[in-house]
């Protein structure tokens, strides 16, 4: 399979799964901050760490990282969306929530990435 079949394949996945995600969580939570968004890109930032030590320890091929890692992950987070959330809740004067929506999510994003690849470390 080409490599741009196995990034499709991945985002085949990916983007459903962030936007259902983000259904899910206004459903349950009934609130207008962006869960499903934050959701989505912890998840993707805790997998992409784990599948970043994968490669480096040669345990993850490199069908596999496109796969997972460019496809699956990369239609799973959203910079784009996030961005969006950022812009509405800054445009609507609520500058408190914007910034505790861009450090929680900036904090939770580079922290599951390390805690992912050191799962990677110790599993692998």
């Amino acid at each position: 399979m080409t490599d741009w079949l196995l990034v499709s394949a991945g985002g085949l996945v990916g983007a459903p799964v962030r936007y259902l995600l983000g259904v899910d969580a206004k459903f349950r939570l009934h609130t207008a901050f962006p869960w499903g968004t934050f959701a989505a890109n912890a998840g993707a930032a805790l997998l992409l760490g784990f599948f970043a030590e994968a490669v480096t320890d040669g345990e993850l091929g490199h069908q596999l990282l496109l796969l997972l890692a460019v496809g699956f992950c990369g239609s799973l987070s959203t910079w784009s969306t996030f961005s969006y959330e950022l812009l509405t809740f800054t445009s609507a004067r609520r500058v408190a929530v914007a910034a505790g929506y861009l450090a929680l999510t900036v904090g939770a994003g580079v922290g599951l990435s390390f805690a992912g690849a050191a799962v990677a470390r110790a599993a692998l």
